[in-house]
């Protein structure tokens, strides 16, 4: 049976514009919190992903596979593969659009074997918008920016008032991501750009 590829965005959706106050091309990007397994640099066996807004609303974001990160001996585990993608898609959603979103839904192929001490380099396009929900895809290249695509993935984001983290988050966390605010009050402040 041969898998027919759906469109993407599956409906009709506008273009998204960038907030007027998103980082310029070349920018590299801060991490939204410090114990963030993303993009943090607190948790030992986290991706510590870096990400740069690129050219015509895309982010390119890297991480190099590390033994913590395998699944089968030598290789990187998928599921921590999604999480890559899920935290590229997000940062691009968060830093473009400067407004709070979840992830909806995550998919994601696998299409070729990720070996423990490459690089992956991600790069992560905003699709298109359709009322609350955000459509981004990302292609990820093993080793090099132009190098063999290893996993590709796309993803529905649902924008959400600041208030969905507040009620569901714990607090001690929520109270470290005000009290880091505090410290640098001259830098926006977003719970996921």
């Amino acid at each position: 049976m041969s898998r027919t590829a759906q469109p993407w965005p599956p409906v009709p959706a506008e273009p998204v514009i960038a907030h007027p106050q998103a980082p310029a091309p070349g920018e590299k990007l801060p991490m939204h919190y410090a114990e963030c397994f993303g993009c943090g640099d607190e948790l030992d066996g986290g991706l510590h992903m870096r990400s740069t807004v690129g050219e015509g609303q895309t982010v390119r974001a890297q991480f190099t596979v590390t033994d913590a990160h395998q699944g089968a001996p030598g290789l990187a585990h998928g599921g921590l593969l999604a999480c890559a993608f899920d935290e590229a898609l997000g940062s691009i959603v968060g830093n473009l659009l400067r407004r709070p979103a979840v992830t909806g839904r995550l998919e994601t192929d696998f299409r070729r074997p990720v070996p423990v001490g490459s690089t992956l380099f991600i790069i992560a396009r905003l699709d298109g918008m359709a009322g609350r929900k955000i459509y981004v895809s990302a292609d990820g290249h093993l080793d090099a920016e132009d190098g063999p695509i290893a996993v590709q993935a796309r993803s529905l984001f649902v924008l959400v008032d600041f208030d969905h983290f507040t009620t569901h988050g714990h607090p001690q966390s929520m109270e470290k991501i005000m009290e880091a605010r505090r410290r640098k009050p001259d830098r926006d402040w977003d719970i996921n750009p």
